[in-house]
């Protein structure tokens, strides 16, 4: 293997990542959304400037990139944001995520698309990019109740689309004739395990973590963890992003010796950000956009109803305030790297209507990753620094 060219390539990514964080700095744009841009023009559906070598890597930096921002995403789940915003987290995820389903599921349907195929769509619809929401909220800068919320949201939101995506994968089966109750049970299984994982992984760590050197912890000892997370959570077939979101919540809770858990994670991040967002740009395949035509632009505006809709009535049961309440499903629109998981397992179980299933979801996340982190950060901004 030569590796001059995938020396040459980390080289460039790395400037335009830091290119992207100085032009959202001006603009405000995402530079998330950047990023995506820059893959999509350097990848196939562009230039194709990206060696192979490098782009088979995807796979590994999304599972490192996730997990990093899943433990981020944990820390925040501490005791005292639980016992402030814990009714608010669970009303509006949970909301959120049945109203997405249904309103996606029955608009398709009532547009003709046949009810398992409608079915399946709207549980995909469910799912969220963390790690575009998470970078959109720290690149808005706002405090409060808002951007802690919708952290909280999004960490345990997966866990509910994982559910309700088995779920529908066994009600689309009855209808095809064959009900798949082992759907049903995986998803236990993904996310039970995931959970165990991050408290096995977690309760230790959070004892050795800021011990084994004075001070916060060290990035060799976060890095560590992370690895670990992410590995054993593979081989377990469980969720890596809840297991690292359940070890960071654990860390959080549990290593009282020292200020935050995990300091280091958010210094280190985001050059595996970078690398993950182009990566994952240069990925898409933009060409299917234009071939679903109706029903491309009737999913991704029932999308958006739906979790708006879902956003207000969770945030109202909640008692949040009133100026957040439209905000809420705005900042949950960005989509990526789940939905298409989600995707590709409903293509091995309706072969028949695998490239609808999937070209769908792949054209939707294109421009769900476009505009999504733009969604969030006007979100935050309007919102985030209003305690209501």
């Amino acid at each position: 293997m030569a590796f001059g060219p995938i020396l040459i390539a980390l080289g460039v990514l790395f400037l335009v990542g830091l290119a992207a964080d100085a032009v959202g700095r001006r603009t405000r744009l995402p530079r998330v959304t950047l990023l995506l841009i820059c893959g999509i023009a350097a990848g196939g559906a562009g230039l194709d400037l990206i060696p192979q070598d490098l782009k088979s890597l995807y796979d590994l930096l999304s599972v490192t990139a996730l997990t990093m921002v899943a433990f981020v995403l944990g820390n925040t789940l501490t005791g005292e944001t639980l016992h402030r915003h814990g009714r608010a987290i669970l009303s509006i995820s949970i909301v959120v995520v049945l109203a997405t389903v249904a309103l996606v599921a029955a608009g398709l349907w009532l547009l003709g698309v046949p009810a398992p195929v409608a079915i399946i769509l709207g549980a995909i619809a469910t799912a969220t990019d963390p790690a575009a929401t998470q970078d959109a909220l720290r690149q808005s800068g706002a405090r409060g109740a808002f951007p802690d919320l919708v952290r909280g949201i999004v960490a345990v939101d997966d866990a509910w689309g994982v559910l309700v995506f088995a779920l529908a994968v066994a009600v689309a089966g009855g209808f095809a004739g064959g009900v798949a109750l082992s759907h049903l049970g995986h998803a236990l299984w993904e996310i039970a395990g995931a959970l165990g994982l991050g408290l096995l992984v977690g309760v230790p760590a959070a004892h050795l973590t800021g011990r084994l050197a004075p001070g916060e912890p060290q990035l060799t000892e976060a890095l560590g963890v992370v690895f670990l997370t992410a590995g054993l959570a593979q081989v377990a077939e469980v969720s890596f992003l809840l297991a690292g979101m359940a070890a960071g919540a654990v860390i959080a809770n549990r290593a009282h010796h020292h200020e935050r858990a995990f300091h280091e994670i958010a210094h280190i991040q985001w050059p595996f950000m970078i690398l993950f967002f182009v990566l994952a740009g240069a990925s898409l395949d933009t060409g299917r956009i234009a071939g679903f035509g109706m029903v491309g632009a009737a999913y991704v505006a029932l999308r958006i109803a739906a979790r708006m809709a879902g956003g207000w009535i969770g945030g109202t049961l909640a008692g949040t305030p009133a100026t957040h309440r439209p905000w809420y499903g705005v900042a949950l629109l960005p989509q990526a790297g789940v939905a298409v998981g989600m995707a590709l397992i409903a293509a091995r179980e309706f072969p028949d209507q695998a490239d609808l299933i999937l070209g769908l979801t792949v054209a939707t996340t294109v421009i769900f990753e476009a505009i999504g982190p733009l969604a969030t950060l006007v979100a935050a901004r309007r919102a985030g620094n209003d305690d209501g």
